[in-house]
């Protein structure tokens, strides 16, 4: 049978999708998928795979796509990550039988991304781009897609799009953020970029960006004419929100947990989704945001869960009637709702409106406010102090500059004290080294060794000699 392209793809194989949860790192992990599934997702993406590694460890593939069998799961895209159009073909040939599309990524701004050479990254090298689909397409058996990034120019996105569509590419999702759009700067998606490419190619378009509501979902779809609306950030925060609804945070986190009890994840991945869907709830009660921090065990995380949800119940039982929910939220903190990063302060456009994240944090903490990190310390130690005053001064080590042993025989750091000590077979007793001893030791060893191992006069009868210590052993 002939591999199905473009729209007829889309609406077949896909269902017409309209719903999309977004491929995450670590977040859209199967049990997430299931609990996003059952609310309104019609199409799920894998987090994003690393292509070469996917290809050499067997591990890697078992733990992230052939762990279970789940005919729920499913239309399923995986995504990968990649810069060479071999070993993505590779990856996605392995791949291929465990779900519907292969994407490839391209939307990826981090520096991890950077340092790989992958994601957007990779936006300007149209070539590369080309070979990597158009031999993705003859060698697979299921339609390669792709998630892209925009240019801040928005002819350039649209002929980037249509060359994407003209190597084999058979739906594109566009986020419509450049890849400097990131953090405290990420800004607004401009649905107009995502308009045009959608009027510039014969393929379906997915938009990602600017959702919180299932009313954005609709109201993006009539704006730029796109077959589906893909949500990341606004999925983990409330995995409803393509039902449009708003429910008590502790009705979905409970039943995430349920659902990972049946299908296994990562500690961390659960500790994650669970700071994501209480985010505002841990404002208030930030005791508990420690406890889910330093739990260990899927229990432990299920009984902060509890106890977050008997707090927000005796909330709502001390709630006055009329009163309103507090800090700018439009629902009270116990229900699910989006978050809102922060952006930068006014004063960055004074420079030219892209700052460091560095930047930001020493001109958004000073010297009055702690960093989040800071906060932590803090509230593990009350008495620990970042005062740079306050800090007590060390002597430091001779040759490397860093805090010396105060009992050390050279004056030198641990480091250094070792790599001498050892050159030298001399002993440390400040910092616990204590080659010489052990020399001199193995010395008298050996020796007590080869005086044993001398051969004695027949029926010589010493006290002490080998054959009566031997004899008297057996004996």
């Amino acid at each position: 049978m002939p591999k199905l392209q473009g729209f007829e793809f889309w609406s077949r194989t896909l269902g017409g999708a309209r719903h999309v949860v977004a491929p995450m790192v670590d977040q859209s992990e199967l049990a997430w998928r299931l609990l996003s599934r059952r609310h309104g997702a019609q199409l799920c993406y894998t987090p994003m795979l690393h292509a070469q590694v996917f290809v050499r460890d067997a591990n890697y593939r078992k733990e992230n796509l052939y762990c279970e069998v789940c005919p729920e799961d499913r239309p399923l895209i995986v995504q990968f990550c990649a810069n060479d159009p071999e070993v993505f073909v590779q990856a996605a040939l392995l791949a291929q039988d465990y779900c519907d599309a292969i994407d490839l990524n391209l939307g990826c701004p981090q520096m991890i991304a950077k340092r790989g050479h992958y994601g957007a990254f990779l936006q300007e090298e149209w070539d590369l781009l080309q070979r990597m689909i158009l031999l993705a397409h003859e060698k697979l058996s299921v339609p390669v897609t792709c998630k892209i990034r925009v240019f801040p120019e928005i002819d350039k996105t649209v002929k980037y799009a249509q060359m994407l569509e003209k190597a084999g590419c058979q739906l594109l999702t566009v986020h419509g953020r450049t890849k400097e759009q990131k953090g405290p700067l990420s800004g607004t998606a401009s649905w107009e970029h995502i308009k045009a490419v959608r009027k510039a190619v014969a393929i379906p378009v997915f938009a990602n960006g600017n959702i919180q509501s299932l009313r954005d979902v609709e109201r993006c779809i009539q704006d730029t004419g796109v077959q589906g609306v893909m949500s990341a950030e606004g999925n983990l925060h409330n995995p409803a929100l393509f039902e449009g609804r708003s429910p008590a945070v502790w009705e979905l986190a409970e039943e995430y947990l349920d659902i990972v009890q049946h299908y296994r994840c990562p500690l961390s991945y659960v500790r994650a989704h669970l700071f994501k869907l209480w985010h505002h709830t841990l404002q208030v009660h930030q005791q508990l945001r420690e406890e889910l921090a330093k739990v260990k065990t899927l229990e432990g995380v299920a009984a902060v869960n509890q106890e977050l949800k008997l707090r927000c119940q005796e909330d709502i039982s001390r709630q006055e009637e009329g009163e309103k929910p507090s800090g700018g939220l439009p629902f009270f903190h116990w229900i699910c709702q989006p978050y809102l990063r922060p952006g930068p302060r006014e004063g960055s456009k004074e420079n030219g409106g892209a700052r460091s994240k560095r930047a930001l944090e020493e001109e958004e903490g000073g010297t009055d406010v702690l960093s989040k990190n800071k906060q932590k310390k803090q509230l593990r130690n009350p008495h620990k102090t970042f005062d740079p005053s306050l800090k007590p001064k060390y002597a430091k080590c001779d040759q490397c500059g860093n805090p010396k042993g105060n009992r050390c025989v050279f004056n030198l750091c641990r480091g250094c004290c070792k790599k001498r000590a050892f050159r030298e077979a001399a002993d440390c007793p400040g910092h616990g080294l204590l080659f010489k001893t052990k020399l001199e030791k193995s010395l008298a060893w050996k020796g007590a060794q080869s005086r044993l191992q001398e051969p004695q006069p027949a029926g010589s009868g010493e006290p002490g000699s080998l054959p009566e210590v031997v004899g008297s052993a057996l004996a």
